[in-house]
């Protein structure tokens, strides 16, 4: 990486950006999507921060499901079925919780959360709302009474049009059909019944527009929903909800949310709601937030919060954790090196324990040469790469 960037060659290894002063981190949680088999094997492996976050997460779990949560993240083989909605959610739940401490050994601290349905419960806790316990148990009760009364009666799509449209075209199916979420400017979700998914989906393919079809069999933030309230709310009971000093904003309301309101029922309207992760981001914006990180196996918000900032004119970045396909490890510093590039202070003694720092050999460039004179002209404008030209031979010759 260090020589591609002294020869100025492009290299996946080097990450660049233009770092500027913002509002703080935000850490944005995805709900459902972005899961693989062996999403957290190789962090398991290779991070004692995320082995113990998840440690704990399935010690918090485990009196709410009778297979293995640490299994089912590092992909093992007769680990428990993660199309089954009541394994996947705590899973993702587990990945954003640890994939968020992994950040935080990286002196990485969020200023704001924000979640995308399921996703709120994993800002809520590490927000410091809702304890770990009791987040679990909201995860884990939610998932199970919908796997029991609501999974195999649902559909979704993916539809790339804006949500007035998608309302517009919505208006003749009544409850059969429901926006579910506004990821963005022209990124909208639905949710129904199967039969009247297909008849919308086979419409919208005749007239070209690339609808994708979002893999659930239940259809959250819909109607259908209202069939578990009570039971939610009996199985829920009383949450003891804490105020925090990281800013919530809710994709069930769009705004900034004081975090003490986060009971029982909150957790239902959470679930049956449109989720309104457009008007949450432009929220975020407006207060001056520029850089968005997802503590998440594969990014899946990224996009959208590109769109909207570009819509509405900000200055922001976003940036993902893992990626699928990709090597655990090696992606997490590339993220890592994104946010630091962008202007996001990181500890770099979470990914070097017992390294060291070295000195730049300096003192193999003779004071008042040529090159001298190129080093310190290179870092007074910031020019790395020229900077490094100097200094990477230097290095070479002592090693040497």
């Amino acid at each position: 990486g260090l020589d591609a960037l002294a020869a100025r060659r492009p290299s996946d290894a080097v990450v660049s950006g233009l770092a500027s002063p913002d509002g703080g981190v935000v850490l944005v949680f995805t709900g459902a999507g972005g899961q693989w088999r062996g999403m957290g094997g190789g962090l398991w492996d290779d991070s004692p921060v995320f082995r113990d976050s998840v440690r704990a997460c399935a010690e918090a779990f485990e009196p709410y499901v009778d297979w293995s949560l640490v299994d089912v993240v590092r992909g093992r083989r007769g680990a428990a079925s993660m199309n089954r909605v009541d394994v996947v959610q705590p899973a993702l739940f587990t990945m954003a919780v640890s994939l968020a401490a992994v950040w935080r050994a990286f002196g990485v601290r969020p200023a704001a959360v924000v979640g995308h349905s399921q996703g709120e419960i994993a800002a809520a806790h590490v927000a410091g709302a809702l304890s770990l316990q009791d987040a679990a148990r909201v995860v884990a009760l939610r998932s199970r009474l919908i796997a029991g009364a609501l999974a195999g009666k649902g559909a979704m799509l993916s539809v790339p049009l804006p949500a007035t449209e998608v309302r517009q075209r919505l208006a003749s199916w009544d409850d059969r059909i429901a926006v579910a979420a506004v990821n963005g400017p022209r990124t909208t979700s639905v949710a129904g019944e199967p039969a009247a998914i297909e008849e919308f989906f086979a419409g919208l393919v005749d007239e070209g527009v690339r609808v994708a079809r979002i893999v659930s069999d239940f259809a959250s933030h819909s109607a259908q929903v209202d069939a578990i309230h009570s039971a939610l709310i009996d199985e829920l009971g009383p949450l003891r909800c804490e105020a925090s000093d990281v800013l919530f904003c809710s994709t069930v309301t769009g705004g900034v949310l004081d975090t003490a309101e986060l009971d029982a029922e909150y957790w239902y309207e959470n679930l049956r709601r449109p989720v309104l992760f457009d008007n949450a981001v432009r929220t975020l914006l407006r207060r001056g937030f520029g850089t968005f990180v997802e503590p998440s196996p594969h990014p899946l918000l990224v996009a959208p919060i590109e769109e909207i900032a570009a819509e509405v004119g900000a200055r922001a970045t976003a940036i993902g954790t893992l990626r699928m396909g990709e090597s655990d490890a090696a992606r997490l510093l590339t993220s890592v090196a994104e946010a630091h590039v962008h202007g996001t202070a990181v500890d770099l003694r979470g990914a070097c324990r017992g390294g060291r720092r070295v000195e730049l050999p300096l003192d193999d460039v003779a004071e008042g040469s040529d090159a001298d004179s190129r080093f310190w002209s290179a870092v007074r404008r910031g020019d790395l790469a020229t900077a490094l030209g100097v200094v990477l031979p230097a290095l070479d010759t002592r090693a040497g």
